[in-house]
């Protein structure tokens, strides 16, 4: 059910969670536990380019010309597919790739985009601290919600397509790179 104070409650939830991400300690954590692996010293661009696992989404950004947008000052969470989720859509995702087809590539792209820094352990503190599900607003203009169970972090599409955060997060000057298991995208 939509409500008038939907705006509202999505500013006050980014606020929250960007105020909760700058509690960190802006050190380099142990990637064995699972936390943020920080790197301030280069740009979200730079640190997504040497992640191996998310070469298909780093040429992705780069096809779609978004990856000025991770070269500036802004700040912005990716939730990044890795390759398998890329290499599971198969011919579609590889259509995707192609110049007929940069409009799409960037409007999904773009629902995979959160405004702010935020790193995961963020997230799961305002999902704790809620006491249950937080959704955000894509750049793209999509909700997308964050839940979880144990450990495991799924965010969801408001048309029921999901993800659970995969692998180590990798956080950088202006933003943070979260791997996540599948391309969110329209079913």
């Amino acid at each position: 059910m939509l409500t008038k104070n939907k705006p509202f409650a999505h500013a006050f939830a980014i606020v929250g969670l960007v105020a909760l991400s700058a509690c960190g300690s802006g050190a380099e954590t142990d990637a064995a536990d699972g936390s943020t692996q920080i790197d301030e010293t280069e740009t979200l661009a730079a640190a997504l380019g040497k992640l191996p696992e998310l070469s298909t989404v780093n040429s992705a950004i780069v096809t779609a010309d978004l990856n000025t947008v991770f070269d500036g000052v802004g700040s912005y969470t990716l939730l990044a597919p890795s390759d398998e989720a890329f290499a599971a859509l198969g011919e579609a995702g590889q259509a995707l790739m192609t110049e007929e087809q940069k409009p799409i590539l960037v409007g999904v792209l773009r629902n995979h985009i959160l405004p702010g820094y935020l790193q995961p352990e963020d997230i799961a503190t305002a999902i704790d601290a809620k006491d249950g599900a937080v959704t955000m607003t894509t750049l793209g203009g999509d909700d997308v919600t964050f839940t979880k169970d144990g450990e495991t972090i799924t965010v969801t599409r408001e048309d029921g397509a999901s993800a659970q955060f995969s692998g180590k997060a990798v956080a950088a000057s202006n933003g943070v790179v979260i791997p996540i298991g599948a391309v969110l995208q329209p079913q």
